[in-house]
Order: C-alpha cells, then sequence, then structure tokens
C-alpha cells in the first residue's frame, strides 16, 4: 500500500507564504516525478509545480518566481515553498508521485487527499 499525506495548508493574508509538504509512505520500489496539483472550486485539477529525481523542475507559469518545488528523496518527502500568495491561488491542493512499486513493475501515479489553501484578507 502507498500512501501519500499532504500538511501545510490554512489560511493566509494575500502577499503571505504558506510551505506545503507530502510524505511518501508504505512499500514501494522507487520514485519518479514528485509534484504538486491544484483544484479550484468549479475549475479542472491543474499542475502546479514538478519535480524529477533528478531535481528537474516544472511550473505552472503564474506561479513561476513565485513558489519553489523541492524534494527530499531520502526521506521521500516533496515541498512547494509558495510565497507572494494571490487570493487566485485558493485551491485544494494534491501531492502526487509517480511510483514503481517493485522492480518489475512499471510507474503509477498516486494522489494524496489534498490541503486546503486559503488565500483571503
Amino acid at each position: 500500500q502507498v500512501q501519500l499525506v499532504e500538511s501545510g495548508g490554512g489560511l493566509v493574508q494575500p502577499g503571505g507564504s504558506l510551505t506545503l509538504s507530502c510524505a511518501a509512505s508504505g512499500t514501494f520500489f522507487s520514485i519518479n516525478t514528485m509534484g504538486w496539483y491544484r483544484q479550484a472550486p468549479g475549475k479542472q485539477r491543474e499542475l502546479v509545480a514538478t519535480i524529477t529525481s533528478g531535481g528537474v523542475t516544472n511550473y505552472l507559469d503564474s506561479v513561476k518566481g513565485r513558489f519553489t518545488i523541492s524534494r527530499d528523496n531520502t526521506k521521500k518527502m516533496v515541498f512547494v515553498q509558495m510565497n507572494s500568495l494571490k487570493p487566485e491561488d485558493t485551491a485544494v491542493y494534491y501531492c502526487n508521485a509517480n511510483i514503481k512499486r517493485w522492480p518489475g513493475g512499471v510507474f503509477v501515479d498516486y494522489w494524496g487527499k489534498g490541503t486546503l489553501v486559503t488565500v483571503s484578507s
């Protein structure tokens, strides 16, 4: 069983900062790309940022320069530091990880349950 557990969401004022964390647990062989997605009310889920096992990053255009994704491969964790938050960043943020359960297996996407980030004064 693989689990992804997010933490760090909450209410923050515009211009403020938050850091989200996600820890992968369970039995598995390796993790490829990890990332963060978000879904605002009435909107489709969108990619926020991803990071490969080698550290290559990719960002949604609207968060470039404000969000920074990082990971700790030893601890099997991924983080996103979010600065200069805007009301339009309000959403449920989901952790995603591309995981291979055993050496002969294939990579499969796993998701956390999400953590709510609300940016409001």
